[in-house]
């Protein structure tokens, strides 16, 4: 019977918490669009096609995929979607329990171990994620969007390296894929490399500006680089005044919240590993 334990994930380190915090932030919009959107589609959208289907509010939805759910929990397509819209809504302890079931029940169902992966992900367990998303495709017919989660739970691991390793080959499959590209440029900001960062994330931005998500990453980046007219200026195009000065007040927000993490870390004792 297929099993997969689930294990705790690794805690971040300062600045990785802070882009955990900065991924959050996003779903209250930016630039042209105020997608609904969660951590793990910064850090990887799998694109599966239940997620598809879920209107631009998971929480209208949910209790008609909770009562499907109910009716028949082994429809690996109900589990899905009840668990996609878990995830969504932020119960995403529950969703890793409902589509971990859905896997045992159907083992080797790709669609399924998909979304369990990225549950997974989104509940901070990168490790088991990272495992359960490599059973979700195979070397001979590559997914790149689970290509470039894969690299996501990487970075989030510190695994920077090997994680790009993945945007490359999630690159080769969709050239200049914009969510590929967000998702380097993050993993050049965990590892604080800000020129390069911000090199990929304009690329991310010209190949798709109305993406709420590229655009507050690149007006991260630019803010940590001492640029914060350049980047409040980025956050706010097109918007109306009230809505720009909460994207504008959302992003000095997390600038002061980074600013106090590397405050914090400064503290510690050197040489001691911070977890």
């Amino acid at each position: 019977m297929y099993r997969l334990p689930l294990r705790k994930g690794r805690r971040l380190g300062s600045l990785a918490a802070f882009l955990s915090s900065a991924t959050l932030a996003i779903s209250l919009g930016g630039c042209q669009t105020t997608a609904f959107s969660d951590p793990s589609d910064v850090t990887g959208s799998l694109g599966s096609k239940a997620e598809a289907s879920q209107s631009s509010d998971p929480r209208r939805d949910l209790n008609a995929y909770r009562d499907r759910y109910r009716a028949n929990p082994k429809d690996p397509a109900a589990a899905l979607q009840y668990g996609t819209a878990l995830r969504l809504t932020g119960e995403r302890s529950q969703a890793v329990a409902v589509l971990e079931q859905a896997a045992i029940a159907n083992p080797g169902n790709k669609a399924v171990l998909a979304g369990y992966g990225r549950a997974l992900a989104a509940n901070g367990n990168f490790q088991q994620a990272f495992d359960v998303m490599s059973q979700a495709h195979s070397p001979e017919d590559p997914d790149w969007r689970l290509l470039s989660a894969q690299g996501a739970v990487l970075d989030q691991m510190g695994r920077y390296e090997e994680a790009r390793q993945y945007y490359t080959n999630a690159l080769k499959i969709a050239p200049d894929e914009p969510s590929v590209l967000s998702n380097l440029g993050l993993s050049y900001l965990l590892s604080k490399d800000l020129a390069k960062a911000e090199e990929t994330l304009r690329r991310a931005h010209s190949r798709n500006e109305k993406d709420s998500r590229v655009c507050m990453n690149l007006a991260v980046v630019l803010g940590l680089e001492g640029r914060l007219p350049e980047a409040e200026s980025l956050v706010k195009a097109d918007l109306p005044p009230d809505d720009a000065a909460a994207r504008v007040a959302e992003l000095k927000q997390l600038l002061s919240k980074k600013e106090a993490s590397s405050e914090k870390s400064a503290d510690r004792p050197r040489g001691r590993a911070v977890d």
